[in-house]
C-alpha cells in the first residue's frame, strides 16, 4: 500500500479539526509544498488578513488540500504600553521592560562557587507577589533621577497575544500560505498560474503595500529550469564542437544533431501515451537524451561520408548507408527501449524517481530512431544541393585520392 494512500485514508478518517492547522505528506524526494506563496510587506494584521483571503481562493480549485498558513499566535502574555507622561522623566519602553523583568524575572547579583557548579543569586520579588499579576500594576518604577514613581502613572498594561515566531525575508515580514495537491485531480503549476493570471492581480490592488513570490516546490523547480537551461545550452555546444572536429564540417553536425528535437518530442509522446506528468526528473531525462539521440545519426551520416570519399554519387551514398546501416541502428534502438522497460514498468515506490527519467529516454530514442533513418538523409540530400546550388564546396568531406 503506498504511503498516499496512507494519507488520504488518514486524512477522511481525521476530517476537519477546529482550531488545528494538521498537515499530510507522504513525498519520497521533497522540494518544499507544491503550492507556496510568500505575502511580505505591511503589518502583521494586513499580512494575516491577505493570508485569510488567498487560502480561501485556494482552496476553491480542485485537488487542492490542506491550505494553511505560516502564521502562528503564540501564548497569552502581558504587553507594556508607554504613556506620555514617561517622557518628561526620562523613562523609556526599555526601562519599563527592563525593571518589570528584574522584578518578576530576576537580576543576577552575585555567583557563589560550590564545588564544581556556579550558584546564581537572583534579587526579584518574594514568591508572594510574584503569583499575582496585579502586582505589575502595583509596581514602582525607578526613574533616572533615582525617584520611584507608581507604575500606572507612566505605563498600561493590557492582555494579548505574541507571536511565536516571525518570519523575514529582506527585513520585511513574511506569511507563507501553502497548501498540497491530489496529482489524480489537479496540478500545481495549472493552479499557480491560474492564481498569477487571476486572483493574485486583484490582491495585489487590494492591499498595494505586500508583494508576492513563489516558494517552496515552486521556486525549487525555476531554480531547476534555470540551471538546466544554461547546462543544456553548454552540453549542446560541446556536442557540436565533438562532431564538428572530426567531421571537417560546420552543417554536418547540425544533421546529426537534428535528432535531439524530435528525440525531445517523443519523451513527450512517452509521458502522454503512459499518462504520467513531466517532472524534474523527465527534463532531467531529456538533457541526457541529447547525448544519445546522435548516435544513430552519427553512423549514419559518416558511413554516406566515406561512400562519397570512395567517389560514390551522394544519392547512391546515401541508399547504401540507409540500407547498411539500418540494422545496426534499428537493433541498437530497439535493445535500449527494452532496456528501460522493466523501469518504466515499475510502479513500485523505489522506481518513482527513475521511472520518468527512463521514459524520456526510451521514447525519445525510439522516436528519433525514425528520424533518422527518414529525415536525417532527406535532409542530407538537400543540404547537398544547396552547397551545390550556392557554389559553397569547402563545407563538405575531402574525397579520397584518386576518386
Amino acid at each position: 500500500m503506498p504511503a498516499e494512500a496512507v494519507v488520504t485514508r488518514w486524512r477522511e478518517l481525521a476530517g476537519v479539526l477546529a482550531e488545528a492547522d494538521i498537515g499530510y505528506t507522504a513525498d519520497l524526494v521533497s522540494a518544499g509544498e507544491p503550492i507556496n506563496i510568500a505575502l511580505r510587506g505591511g503589518s502583521l494584521e494586513r499580512l494575516r488578513d491577505a493570508a485569510q483571503q488567498l487560502k480561501g481562493v485556494i482552496a476553491t480549485y480542485p485537488g487542492v488540500m490542506d491550505v494553511s498558513d505560516s502564521f502562528r499566535g503564540g501564548k497569552r502574555e502581558l504587553q507594556i504600553d508607554i504613556l506620555p507622561t514617561a517622557e518628561p522623566l526620562g523613562l523609556t519602553l526599555a526601562d519599563l521592560g527592563r525593571q518589570v523583568r528584574q522584578a518578576f524575572y530576576g537580576e543576577e547579583v552575585q555567583r557563589v562557587q560550590r564545588e564544581r557548579d556556579d550558584i546564581k543569586v537572583m534579587l526579584r520579588y518574594p514568591r508572594s507577589r510574584r503569583e499575582n499579576i496585579a502586582e505589575v500594576e502595583r509596581m514602582f518604577i525607578r526613574t533616572p533621577a533615582g525617584d520611584e514613581v507608581p507604575f500606572n502613572t507612566v505605563a498600561r498594561v493590557r492582555y494579548g497575544v505574541g507571536f511565536a515566531a516571525i518570519s523575514r525575508t529582506d527585513r520585511e515580514r513574511t506569511v507563507n500560505v501553502v497548501g498540497g495537491i491530489d496529482l489524480e485531480l489537479g496540478n500545481a503549476n495549472e493552479v499557480i498560474d491560474d492564481l498569477k493570471r487571476t486572483y493574485l492581480p486583484e490582491l495585489g490592488a487590494g492591499f498595494p503595500e505586500l508583494e508576492y513570490a513563489m516558494e517552496g516546490e515552486q521556486r525549487e523547480q525555476s531554480d531547476t529550469l534555470g540551471a538546466m537551461r544554461r547546462g543544456g545550452a553548454l552540453a549542446l555546444l560541446a556536442i557540436y564542437a565533438l562532431l564538428a572536429i572530426p567531421l571537417r564540417s560546420y552543417t554536418q553536425p547540425l544533421l546529426i544533431m537534428l535528432a535531439i528535437p524530435f528525440g525531445l518530442i517523443g519523451a513527450v509522446v512517452g509521458h502522454i501515451l503512459l499518462g504520467t506528468i513531466l517532472s524534474m526528473s523527465s527534463l532531467m531525462g531529456m538533457v541526457a537524451l541529447a547525448g544519445v539521440v546522435v548516435n544513430d545519426s552519427l553512423v549514419l551520416v559518416s558511413y554516406v561520408n566515406q561512400q562519397r570519399a570512395m567517389g560514390v554519387a551522394t544519392s547512391d551514398a546515401i541508399r547504401i548507408a540507409g540500407a547498411a546501416r539500418f540494422r545496426p541502428i534499428l537493433l541498437t534502438s530497439l535493445t535500449t527501449f527494452a532496456g528501460l522497460l522493466p523501469v518504466i514498468g515499475d510502479v513500485g515506490f523505489a522506481a518513482a524517481l527513475l521511472r520518468p527519467m527512463a521514459i524520456s529516454l526510451a521514447f525519445g530514442v525510439l522516436f528519433a530512431t525514425t528520424v533518422t533513418l527518414i529525415i536525417v538523409p532527406a535532409a542530407y540530400a538537400i543540404l547537398e544541393d544547396f552547397l551545390n546550388f550556392s557554389g559553397s564546396y569547402g563545407d563538405r568531406p575531402e574525397p579520397a585520392e584518386g576518386a
